[in-house]
């Protein structure tokens, strides 16, 4: 039996629970300082303990005894766990976006003796896996361009949105520089700028830069290849009213402001639609080739309740992960990246099934 400290009992934190217990191998302890969101929780799948992740002293006891911590908590939080993970020898996951947050964590885990796997989850997660694995089919690379979406299947409002995952983690994208490699050079972009638009399955979108999404994969492929670049995925418009929100209105700088209005104002959904889509080209045997993986994941019944796309895709590619850990399929110590996991060992899992 694994046991697993799970720190966060939000939207994320109720699927990764219910993933974890239902296999039988993993028992889950659920931890978070509001004692309203614990009462959420299943009682007969976890173990639920009030804590305030900024007592180290508690966090150091709470992580005892527990072979991994799983932190779905907001991205300023993580820095915290990743120290007590190293200092109790626990292998240490989380679902960061933030690119500040990952760089503390690599910092961290250097010459620890247990695995600091961040950026779990869709995107940055199973996104630079499904690339990663692409751009090794390739002799050399010309184009690696990542486009991820979580979008309400009815969107009724003018921002054609609704929210499905943490508050925090997406006013992150919007506002904060994005890494991409331009021209075979590594360089900032701002968010919000290169819209583009496309269709797939006769249905139009629009994407534009935001922060995070691709890992570590611009350190991993540096030097080989030309351009690299993650653009989030939203319905024709979006994208204007987000800009007038964060920069025109420059809410960037009020962020607890932009939150409060961002979850006054826009309705939670679990009737949404994840959309992942890659495109890698390159040679291939002396020919200018591309290959493209595309996926959407709806939202479904898991286990007799229904659960979001976002909540389905995120949490299982944490589970995944972790059980990848588990049977000896990750490195067991120090960085681990997102795409150090092999595509095919993913999908077989039973957690990462469900992108298959």
């Amino acid at each position: 039996m694994t046991h697993v400290l799970l720190l966060g009992a939000g939207k994320i934190g109720g699927m990764i629970c219910h993933l974890l217990h239902a296999t039988g191998e993993y028992t889950v302890t659920v931890a978070d300082r509001d004692e309203a969101s614990l009462r959420q929780m299943a009682h007969d799948e976890a173990s639920l303990r009030a804590l305030d992740v900024a007592d180290p002293a508690a966090l150091h006891a709470a992580m005892k005894g527990h072979d991994m911590v799983v932190s779905a908590l907001p991205y300023y939080l993580n820095a915290a766990v990743a120290e007590a993970a190293r200092d109790t020898g626990t292998h240490y996951f989380d679902l960061t976006e933030d690119v500040a947050t990952t760089r503390r964590v690599r910092a961290i885990a250097k010459g620890a003796d247990s695995a600091f796997v961040p950026q779990c989850g869709l995107a940055p997660g199973f996104v630079s896996i499904a690339a990663y694995d692409l751009a090794k089919r390739f002799d050399s690379l010309r184009d690696v361009y990542m486009r991820v979406g979580a979008l309400p299947i009815y969107p009724s409002n003018a921002l054609k949105y609704n929210l499905t995952w943490s508050t925090d983690g997406l006013i992150n994208e919007y506002c904060n520089p994005c890494e991409a490699i331009h021209e075979s050079h590594k360089h900032e972009v701002l968010p919000l700028q290169g819209l583009e638009t496309f269709s797939l399955d006769g249905i139009e979108y629009e994407a534009f830069n935001t922060s995070g999404g691709l890992g570590t994969l611009c350190d991993t492929l540096a030097g080989r290849v030309a351009n690299l670049n993650y653009k989030t995925v939203r319905y024709p418009g979006h994208r204007d009213h987000v800009k007038f929100l964060a920069q025109d209105l420059r809410l960037c700088e009020r962020r607890a402001l932009f939150k409060d209005v961002l979850e006054h104002a826009v309705p939670v959904t679990k009737q949404d639609v994840v959309l992942v889509f890659v495109t890698v080209s390159g040679q291939q045997d002396g020919r200018l080739t591309q290959e493209t993986f595309a996926k959407k994941v709806y939202n479904a019944s898991v286990g007799g309740k229904l659960w979001s796309a976002i909540q389905i895709t995120t949490a299982a590619g944490v589970c995944a992960m972790v059980d990848l850990l588990r049977a000896g399929k990750l490195p067991q110590r120090g960085f681990v990246r997102q795409e150090d996991a092999d595509l095919k060992d993913f999908l077989a899992n039973r957690f990462g099934r469900h992108y298959a």
